[in-house]
């Protein structure tokens, strides 16, 4: 396992690595299972997050930087990251654990990431921490960002303008062109009677999620 960082404490290495499993099977040596540390670990991966991204996109609406978070920091991901940086393989798991494959289980090798982050964060602090988190997940941030710009823009108005009014959002089409086999159409979101943008798809969905993609630069700006 290499996660770039080396402890004053082995201790605590050991306990976020230690399954409550093998705990279980060794309870007359006092061994702590990583639970405690996960849920350490788990607030100071979503704050870094989260300090993350509001720095990376200040422009982006608390909706879409909540989606993308949740992207990010998932089960999936985690799990991801762990088998990348050996820690599946570093488990201390109970026998029957470790027969039926606990090792290669996503929500096993998740936990135990979130508590190697709170290991390290009390070993060394919030600085080796953010690092830790950072570069496991920030190329993936990156990675995810440019969907994440072009994801469901209608969703995003509509929690924009709620903010502020609870008049609705309207779309209208309001022409198409072009052959049947490849039509062109053009659309407007509306809100208080004003247009906030215009847009153009190769279906009506398409139309107004330009749309409304047009308006929230408008707002933004």
């Amino acid at each position: 396992m290499d996660i770039g960082y080396t402890f004053k404490d082995k201790g605590l290495i050991a306990t976020a690595l230690c399954h409550s499993s093998y705990a279980n099977e060794h309870k007359e040596e006092g061994i702590e299972c990583n639970e405690r540390l996960e849920f350490l670990g788990d607030s100071i991966l979503g704050f870094v997050t989260a300090e993350y991204l509001y720095g990376k996109f200040p422009a982006w609406p608390e909706g879409k930087l909540s989606k993308l978070r949740a992207s990010v920091v998932c089960e999936t991901m985690l799990a991801k990251k762990g088998r990348e940086l050996g820690i599946n393989e570093s488990l201390a798991l109970g026998r029957g654990e470790r027969l039926t494959g606990g090792s290669d289980r996503s929500s096993i090798i998740a936990d135990a990431v979130e508590a190697v982050i709170g290991a390290v964060y009390l070993d060394g602090g919030i600085e080796p921490a953010k690092r830790l988190i950072l570069s496991m997940l920030a190329q993936e941030i990156d990675a995810l960002c440019t969907s994440f710009e072009k994801m469901d823009s209608k969703t995003v108005l509509q929690e924009m303008i709620q903010r502020d009014s609870t008049s609705p959002v309207e779309y209208e089409i309001t022409g198409e062109s072009g052959p049947a086999h490849s039509k062109l159409f053009e659309a407007v979101v509306r809100h208080d009677g004003r247009i906030l943008g215009r847009g153009t798809g190769h279906s009506k969905k398409e139309a107004e999620q330009s749309a409304a993609a047009e308006a929230i630069k408008t707002i933004q700006r």
